[in-house]
């Protein structure tokens, strides 16, 4: 498929970028971080030529040239670089410890992939329990995006600049634009970025600790992670035996997370990498940033100037705010953490000269995204606020004490955080106060309206430290030798840490849900053909609305849960909707304000609203009817 075709060549073009770039690394990193590069080209390209030429095929193809035009001249210099340097000396992990842990993880996360992204069952599509809610607002900021003028707009509030973090989905819009079904779209570049997830996290744990045996608990610690809901949901099956099939089968009853027991600190392969597309795009990016962080540190440290280190960082960093924010922020307060930790002890702002050139270059690329997207919708209705405890704060109090919270949603491991970090030593403990940074910060300030996002904040401080902390454990492991049940022990300390992590993920993998029936999806293919491409519809607003989700339609008001959490004045708009359905001939003048071309009425608007529907019949033109959803053209 063209579409396909086009993620290669970006895929290439990223490579050989980075075969220049990095011409004196290793061939392993020279090829992750090539992979990086052309993600972010993929991502970042076509939308720079779409504010001339709006999204188009045009746009994504000018894209690629360009990312090949910089590609040749990058090899070309590197080539010559090469020849006058010998290849830097870097140890890399064992080939066969690397594969032990990514290569079941990316099977577990293409089969998640499978089941959670628009899977067809006889004519309807189907998804997993964390993909119901999340899927549709990305999936319609992907069909919606198709020929879009730049900057793009919500298409769930028509007329309101999309302020989200848009890049990942931008690039499932290219490959859609070139053919590609819509779940593939999304699978295949999801796929690709978990498994550069699952390496990278390798990579980085192997940079900070140079051990397989570290690496691989830190590795478990970090995709396993769960708290210690298990035995919440045990207590549970104690009391009523039938209750074990709620952990695999209940709505939000997975161990590692259960809103109403305030465990909200979630397993971040179920409920993060899988359904939230952004997150798994800044985690991507992160890794790569982050190792580079340790890698000017190092250089630092050993009197190397490293300044194409820094500036590396520092055109990564840059390119995050519209891939993911959050990663952006959490990526700063890392690394002010750690510049403020040396310069304390060395008191010498000549030796941040590296800091100084990585902060100004990225905060150079970033600040036009920033004031473009970001601060508008950031300060939109006072979001920015002090609020101490997280969503552990309810406003008026705290639900749990502080670090019983803490415990109970990290688990043991939380308690040994601050001991790990004491002992850590140089750059690792330079991190580690980044890291406490960015928690301390993640749980007295409020980002955005919707607070829970500061966990994305907090998975990035976790994942600095699960090197440190696993690095801890096994040296206390080994100066246990000797000690009759120092085995059991260990297995149970771990049996502790990821139970509920390994259930939540269980649960996932058997979970299935209808999201669009065979009527829902036939009736998004007539929207997709008949009708012009930015028309405006009115429909109910409900958060699968297969207008917006599926067909890319402009819909006048979408869904609370999407909405709120952005920040975003629509109330008028969500009253407007009803009074059109209830009462037209009243409100006549509502959808010439609006501009509303056709009307959507199926079983999801007739359950919302009290609808007029004969009206519509009497005085609109029906162009498509089957047995639960009519469109009328107004």
């Amino acid at each position: 498929m063209p579409g396909i075709v086009l993620l290669i060549g970006f895929l290439l073009a990223g490579i050989i970028l980075c075969e220049g770039i990095f011409a004196k690394r290793p061939r392993a990193l020279r090829l992750w971080f090539g992979l990086t590069a052309g993600l972010v080209l993929m991502m970042w390209l076509p939308s720079l030529f779409a504010f001339f030429m709006d999204f188009t095929r045009m746009a994504n193809l000018c894209a690629i040239a360009l990312a090949w035009v910089l590609a040749i001249a990058a090899y070309i210099a590197g080539k010559a670089q090469k020849q006058e340097h010998s290849i830097i000396a870097e140890k890399m992990p064992p080939i066969k410890g690397v594969l032990a842990l990514v290569l079941p993880f990316t099977v577990l996360f293409a089969v998640l992939q499978y089941t959670h992204y628009f899977r067809e069952v006889d004519g309807a599509l189907h998804v997993g329990q964390s993909t119901y809610g999340d899927l549709c607002m990305h999936s319609a900021i992907i069909t919606s995006l198709k020929n879009a003028s730049y900057p793009p707009n919500y298409s769930i509030l028509p007329g309101t600049r999309l302020g989200y973090p848009f890049l990942m989905d931008a690039l499932s819009a290219s490959m859609t634009l070139f053919g590609t079904p819509l779940s593939l779209s999304m699978t295949i570049p999801d796929v690709l970025m978990g498994t550069m997830v699952a390496w990278g996290f390798v990579l980085l744990s192997w940079k900070m600790t140079y051990s397989m045996r570290v690496s691989a608990v830190a590795f478990l610690l970090f995709f396993l992670n769960g708290g210690l809901g298990f035995l919440y949901a045990f207590d549970f099956v104690a009391r009523d035996q039938s209750a074990v099939v709620d952990i695999f089968t209940g709505f939000y009853l997975a161990p590692a997370n259960m809103p109403d027991l305030n465990l909200r600190w979630v397993n971040v392969i179920c409920d993060m990498l899988l359904p939230q597309r952004t997150f798994l795009a800044g985690i991507t990016m992160l890794l790569p940033a982050l190792w580079l962080l340790t890698e000017g540190m190092r250089e630092r440290e050993q009197g190397k100037s490293g300044w194409g280190t820094w500036l590396a960082l520092g055109v990564l960093a840059g390119a995050l705010p519209m891939i993911h924010t959050h990663s952006f922020l959490a990526l700063g307060l890392i690394s002010a953490g750690a510049m403020g930790t040396i310069l304390l002890r060395e008191r010498k702002w000549s030796n941040m000269n590296g800091f100084i050139v990585y902060g100004a270059l990225a905060l150079a690329l970033a600040l036009p995204q920033l004031l473009i997207w970001t601060f508008p919708q950031t300060f939109h209705g006072g979001a920015l606020a002090f609020w101490p405890g997280w969503v552990n704060n309810t406003g008026t109090g705290l639900l749990d004490e502080t670090v019983w919270f803490w415990v109970k949603n990290v688990g043991p491991v939380f308690l040994l955080l601050v001991p790990c970090a004491v002992s850590a030593k140089g750059t690792e403990r330079s991190l580690a106060v980044g890291a406490a940074l960015a928690f301390v910060v993640a749980n007295l300030v409020r980002f955005q309206a919707n607070l829970y996002d500061n966990n994305k904040i907090i998975y990035a401080a976790y994942l600095i430290m699960c090197p440190l902390l696993s690095a801890y454990l096994v040296r206390i492991f080994d100066r246990l030798k000797g000690i009759p049940g120092r085995a059991w022990i260990s297995a149970c300390f771990l049996t502790v840490s990821l139970l509920s992590g390994t259930l939540s993920i269980g649960r996932e993998l058997v979970s299935d849900y209808q999201i669009f029936s065979a009527d829902e999806v036939e009736a998004a293919a007539f929207l997709q053909e008949e009708t012009p491409e930015h028309c405006i519809l009115l429909t109910g607003r409900q958060h699968n609305n297969f207008a917006s989700v599926l067909a890319g339609r402009n819909v006048l008001c979408g869904p609370d849960i999407f909405l709120s959490p952005h920040g975003l004045n629509y109330r008028q708009n969500a009253a407007d909707v009803e009074q059109m359905y209830i009462a037209p001939a009243q409100n006549s003048e509502l959808f010439e304000k609006y501009g509303v071309q056709y009307v959507l009425i199926s079983s999801q608007e007739r359950g919302q609203y009290a609808l007029d529907e004969f009206w519509f019949r009497e005085n609109c033109t029906l162009v498509f009817e089957n047995d639960s959803v009519c469109i009328y053209r107004m």
